[in-house]
């Protein structure tokens, strides 16, 4: 049984009138008569009584009517839910983020903005370390991945969310703890360095190992870490300095200092990260808005 047999029922039902009805449905009134003929004869029952002066509808017409009335009203939910989700306005988004992210002004910023825009997605968050990310996104498992810069397949597409200088972290008690001016990379190299390891999974590894190679130096780890939760309160023990992302030093932990670099090429990006092609509607509505709102200055 087609729709509009439904739609056209309900509507001489309404009105009790094929004029009206005719007029209502923007057709003409024979082939409204012609289809509800075709309706009863698909029924094989009579829906409605015609006389010349008024048309009334059979026990059978009240009983298909509520009936009919419910099955367009389903339709109508289903079509407007399927058509929001294919605009990325319901459904879910999944979004995996490294550690540091969420110390930054700019992720907060843009999840606040991007739940007032689209309240009714289920928005997914999971923390994972930037080479964790890369594997789920493949597979479908994450929409949006936002990472520190590591070498990613053909797959994957990405573009730069956030730009943050590297900030030197050392003892407040120890050689370079006395003062807050910029240090060097070469008077960083010279004390025993506290690091990720490379099972960490970070691509601050790879930019910390990047950062000193094209200086031709090679700096002493003296300890390998998981965590940047861990680098920092090795420091404030005296075993050793460090670099991280100046979004860190929202992190205070007594003895630690957190001192500027002057190299120019000391500084940190965060990729936002997804499937480069057929990505979701709610994946590209949450690119959209970071697009809209990167060019404008969002405090690290």
């Amino acid at each position: 049984m087609e729709l509009r047999y439904l739609r056209y029922f309900v509507a001489v039902a309404e009105e009790l009138h094929f004029s009206r009805a005719a007029q209502r449905l923007g057709i003409s009134q024979p082939p409204l008569s012609q289809q509800i003929r075709a309706l009863e004869a698909e029924l094989e029952t009579r829906l409605l009584t015609r006389t010349n002066r008024r048309v009334e509808l059979t026990e059978a017409g009240l009983l298909f009517l509520e009936d009919a009335r419910e099955i367009l009203a389903r339709t109508e939910r289903a079509s407007r839910r399927v058509s929001r989700v294919g605009r990325g306005e319901t459904g879910q988004l999944r979004v995996g983020f490294t550690t540091s992210v969420p110390l930054t002004a700019t992720l907060p910023q843009i999840l606040l903005r991007y739940r007032q825009r689209y309240p009714d997605v289920d928005l997914r968050m999971h923390e994972l370390n930037s080479r964790r990310q890369i594997e789920p996104l493949l597979e479908g498992d994450l929409d949006i991945g936002i990472m520190r810069p590591a070498t990613l397949p053909d797959g994957l597409d990405a573009f730069t969310l956030i730009r943050e200088p590297l900030m030197a972290v050392v003892n407040e008690q120890g050689p370079l703890g006395g003062h807050s001016s910029p240090l060097t990379l070469d008077e960083l190299a010279i004390h025993p360095f506290i690091y990720f390891s490379p099972a960490a999974g970070t691509g601050l590894l790879d930019q910390f190992n990047a950062l000193f190679a094209r200086r031709g130096l090679t700096p002493r780890l003296v300890q390998e870490v998981g965590g940047p939760n861990t680098i920092i309160s090795l420091v404030a023990g005296g075993l050793g300095v460090s670099i991280l992302p100046a979004s860190f030093r929202h992190i205070r932990i007594d003895n630690v200092r957190y001192r500027p670099i002057s190299d120019d090429d000391a500084v940190s990006e965060v990729w936002l990260t997804h499937l480069r092609h057929q990505p979701t509607p709610q994946t590209q509505r949450f690119v959209d808005l970071v697009r809209e709102y990167r060019g404008r200055e969002i405090p690290g």
